[in-house]
């Protein structure tokens, strides 16, 4: 048992490292895969942490799983919504404008 304690462990230090460098490097966006890997590792990290008696880590684990949960929930929501007409999501151009001039502050505004 012990053995499948420490392995989970590494596996899961891996698996939550990867999906942070593959997202931080831009190789992955925020969806499916990068919750999975942070669900995954963090599963994993609370059996090793559960299984050493470390509980503040094993209630860290616990907070990463229900994040990365969320995510996926809302990822899996977002996905079976019903997609904006193109005209709705027209914001009107390609061309960024200014605003007309130079916002200023009336005295006694600060």
């Amino acid at each position: 048992m012990e053995y499948l304690a420490e392995t989970s462990g590494w596996f899961g230090a891996l698996a939550v490292l990867a999906g942070y460098l593959l997202f931080s490097l831009g190789r992955i966006p925020n969806g499916r895969t990068y919750q999975s890997a942070n669900l995954i590792g963090a599963l994993a990290l609370l059996v090793n942490g559960a299984w050493h008696g470390a509980w503040p880590s094993v209630a860290t684990n616990i907070a990463w799983c229900a994040i990365a949960i969320t995510a996926l929930v809302r990822l899996q929501r977002m996905r079976h919504a019903e997609p904006l007409p193109r005209e709705a999501a027209d914001l009107g151009g390609d061309e960024l404008v200014p605003p007309p001039g130079p916002v200023t502050l009336e005295q006694g505004e600060r």
